[in-house]
């Protein structure tokens, strides 16, 4: 048993690196994952079910004394990267399934990744739980009708498949992995440690599976795609920043808002892409899955690495 949450510590903690290398594995041999077409959704709710397992009441219960700051965190996380989103789809040459693509991305919720991120940072853990728990759960209604406001302008959008998608592959996975908790007793600190690990192997497979469905569009024009990608990502951690200063959030909330706005949820992004449009549609999501994390961990890193150096500089 050591061996194994040994192991499962190994792989959460090694989330960006072994996104990056599913994604070059994809991209050089897509019959590797192109095996998960038909059971993507199930990893995805995988993810959910984890995020369920580790959610810790008390904190939330902590947090939620301060509905304000929670307010305004999901109201930035709602508007900033769908606007985000859309100047991206408008201003940039790319046809209008890809376009799509990035608003899809953009209106999802924040990632559960970010939680992680946030703790290694040396971030306000609680809040990034609380502001990725409530987001995750307005997700079912908020993603599908902003998705349909900002992106019919493209294509098509189906709302109450999207919204039905939304609730059989995250709430319900989420709820069942808070009831799980009550069930499991003396247990729950095992489950604890191994529900990190399954859900950063699933968004491994999602967006590696994306990569590899879209491996000839990647060659065609990845490079205008991941320009794109890299200037959401990066307006989305500046004005996560700018904004959480302008409401007077100190530094620890500062930098918790900036990663949760900055991150967001692209393996729902992409499970919604490969569910209810063309694989072209999954490519912004599957891209900026790999780049964020890769960007939020290296930031983390960095923070660390600046936190141990200061009392010795001081």
């Amino acid at each position: 048993m050591a061996a194994l949450l040994a192991l499962s510590r190994l792989i959460a903690n090694q989330l960006a690196p072994l996104t990056l290398l599913g994604a070059v594995a994809a991209y050089l041999h897509p019959p590797l994952f192109l095996v998960f077409r038909e059971s993507f959704l199930w990893f995805f709710a995988a993810t959910m079910f984890a995020l369920g397992v580790v959610l810790e009441p008390r904190e939330l219960r902590a947090t939620l004394r301060e509905p304000g700051r929670i307010g305004l965190g999901v109201l930035t996380q709602y508007t900033v990267m769908p606007l985000l989103g859309l100047a991206a789809a408008l201003l940039m040459p790319l046809p209008d399934a890809v376009a799509l693509g990035f608003i899809i991305v953009a209106c999802a919720p924040g990632a559960m990744a970010s939680n992680v991120i946030v703790y290694l940072a040396g971030g306000a853990v609680a809040y990034s739980v609380s502001l990725t728990t409530v987001a995750t759960l307005l997700s079912p209604l908020l993603t599908p009708a902003l998705v349909k406001w900002l992106g019919g302008v493209f294509l098509p959008i189906p709302f109450w498949p999207m919204m039905q998608t939304i609730l059989w592959t995250v709430l319900l996975p989420l709820l069942a992995g808070l009831a799980l908790r009550r069930l499991l007793g003396a247990r729950l600190g095992v489950a604890r440690e191994l529900a990190p690990a399954i859900a950063a192997l699933a968004i491994v497979v999602i967006c590696s599976y994306a990569v590899a469905a879209n491996q000839g569009r990647i060659a065609a024009m990845g490079p205008l795609v991941m320009l794109t990608v890299i200037a959401v990502n990066g307006l989305g951690y500046a004005a996560g920043w700018w904004l959480a200063r302008r409401y007077g959030f100190d530094r620890r909330h500062r930098l918790t808002l900036a990663i949760e706005i900055g991150m967001q949820n692209a393996g729902l992004g992409v499970a919604l892409a490969l569910r209810h449009f063309t694989p072209e549609t999954a490519l912004p999501g599957a891209l900026f899955a790999v780049w964020c994390i890769l960007t939020a961990a290296g930031a983390s890193a960095f923070l660390r690495r600046r936190a141990a150096v200061m009392p010795t500089v001081a």
